[in-house]
C-alpha cells in the first residue's frame, strides 16, 4: 500500500487533481478536466487525467462511486495517514527543572 500511495503523490498532475478533489469532491471526469484545463492551464487529455485517477483510486486516495451513468470521484485522506503512523513525530523532551 506505501509505494502505490508514494507513487500516486510523487506526480504533479496527481497532486493537483487531489487540490481540486480537496476543494470540491464529488467531481465527474468531465468537471476534473474542465477545472485542469481552465484554473490550472494543463493540456491533458481526459484519458491521462482517467489514468492518474486510475493511479489516486489504486492507493486509496480516490474513491468512486456511480449514480445512473455518472461516476463521481471523492477524496479520500486515510491513506496518508498511514505515513504518519509509519515515521511518527520525535516527541519533544520534557523540560529540565532548574534548582535554585
Amino acid at each position: 500500500m506505501a509505494d502505490e500511495l508514494f507513487k500516486a503523490l510523487g506526480d504533479r498532475t496527481r497532486r493537483v487533481i487531489l487540490d481540486e478533489l480537496a476543494q470540491k469532491s464529488g467531481q465527474t471526469l468531465f468537471e476534473i478536466c474542465s477545472r485542469l484545463t481552465m484554473k490550472h492551464r494543463l493540456a491533458i487529455s481526459r484519458q491521462g487525467v482517467s489514468q492518474h485517477l486510475a493511479v489516486l483510486e489504486a492507493a486509496g486516495l480516490v474513491e468512486t462511486r456511480r449514480v445512473g451513468r455518472y461516476k463521481y470521484h471523492d477524496l479520500n485522506t486515510a491513506p496518508l495517514g498511514h505515513i504518519t503512523e509509519r515515521w511518527p513525530a520525535p516527541s519533544a523532551p520534557a523540560p529540565k527543572e532548574k534548582s535554585p
